[in-house]
């Protein structure tokens, strides 16, 4: 492989792992290192070509550790297999970036790291929500640029959250952070959307409500909608937790925006193709009022052409995830997973993933998403 924009840590190590982006803390590395594996890292922060990766996995190559903007076709998955590759682990929750089909028939397990980036997301999320809905960031850029001249009584009014209602597609673990949340923070009545009745929200909610009766306050709302197009008529927030799949994709487009309320908060931070982003584009020109809060993009790292011009929307560079403890438990996860296969560990069996963030963990590989391949 070439030598430029690689290093190499533990070179004597007999199982040659690629690292396709160099990652924070050191525990990932010690876990590798121990699993008696030589560790190539890519020091480039551009994103690799999949000729590159091919090129970098060569003739041997036991484990891939690569990232979410990668996609692992058939093709670069069969070349990883072929170089006796027994593991791609993905340093992300979500895998939509993988052909999990084409890996489960050639027989190539596919790691993900779940568990540790929950509460971080749901912060985000939160934070967006606020700052679209208080406009913070016109309002930042107004006093950046000097035109601040003292208080107003009409300056930047935003949308009230407090007992407003807040619509959640997806109750799965990083909706229903985010959703515990806002219920508590701003007292906000919830409606969401899932496949299924989310039993955790219920409860929280009816021991929330509660608390609330004991302290003389008026409890809150909690219902499931049976349609997502109820669900974007009703909420005066709503805010997007869906995996990205053939069903989702454009999940959010013209038809189901013009539903939405005229001043309601639109936020995404799962995947950017959920939002058909050009009808998103065309929906905030002609709604001023209406906000929207983005973290991920259809067709990251480029943008819809006006998007960047639009004052009514709230961008960020798919941060979701970024506080240094959730990435250095992600890249802990994603490298566990190799070692724990190469050394012939059993699959964990519990959704507890903080045991593997210590300096002695489990004797079991963290998570496979095609767990099915390793009983052939």
């Amino acid at each position: 492989m070439p030598s430029k924009n690689w290093i190499i840590r533990n070179p004597g190590g007999k199982n040659r792992v690629l690292v396709t982006k160099e990652l924070p803390g050191q525990l990932w590395l010690d876990r590798l290192t121990a699993a008696g594996c030589r560790v190539e890292i890519c020091t480039s922060t551009r994103l690799l070509r999949p000729s590159e990766i091919r090129e970098a996995i060569g003739q041997n190559c036991r484990a891939v550790i690569g990232q979410l903007t990668e996609a692992w076709d058939r093709q670069l998955l069969a070349c990883l297999k072929a170089a006796g590759g027994r593991i791609y682990s993905n340093m992300a929750v979500g895998f939509n970036n993988v052909d999990l089909e084409a890996a489960t028939e050639i027989g190539l397990p596919v790691g993900n790291t779940p568990g540790v980036l929950t509460e971080t997301t749901a912060e985000t999320t939160a934070a967006l929500t606020l700052a679209a809905a208080r406009r913070i960031g016109e309002a930042e850029r107004f006093l950046r640029a000097g035109s601040f001249t003292g208080w107003l009584p009409g300056l930047f009014l935003g949308k009230l959250l407090w007992g407003q209602t807040l619509g959640v597609v997806g109750a799965g673990r990083i909706g229903t952070a985010y959703a515990k949340t806002m219920l508590q923070g701003h007292r906000m009545n919830l409606v969401y959307y899932s496949r299924r009745r989310s039993a955790e929200l219920q409860r929280f909610v009816s021991a929330y409500n509660a608390f609330l009766r004991t302290e003389g306050q008026e409890p809150l709302g909690c219902r499931r909608a049976e349609s997502l197009e109820e669900l974007l008529q009703t909420a005066d927030v709503v805010s997007l937790h869906t995996p990205l799949n053939d069903s989702t994709r454009h999940q959010i487009d013209a038809r189901r925006l013009s539903m939405m309320k005229t001043g309601a908060v639109l936020i995404n931070t799962s995947r950017g193709p959920v939002v058909d982003e050009a009808a998103l584009v065309a929906h905030c020109r002609d709604n001023p009022e209406f906000r929207a809060g983005l973290d991920v993009f259809e067709e990251e790292p480029d943008l819809k052409p006006g998007l960047t011009d639009l004052e009514n929307v709230v961008l960020l560079p798919h941060i979701g995830s970024a506080t240094g403890w959730t990435r250095r438990a992600m890249a802990t996860l994603a490298a566990t997973n190799c070692a724990g296969l190469l050394l012939g560990y059993p699959l964990w069996s519990k959704d507890d993933m903080l045991p593997f963030l210590e300096q002695d963990p489990p004797r079991a590989t963290p998570s496979i998403v095609n767990p099915e391949v390793l009983k052939k």
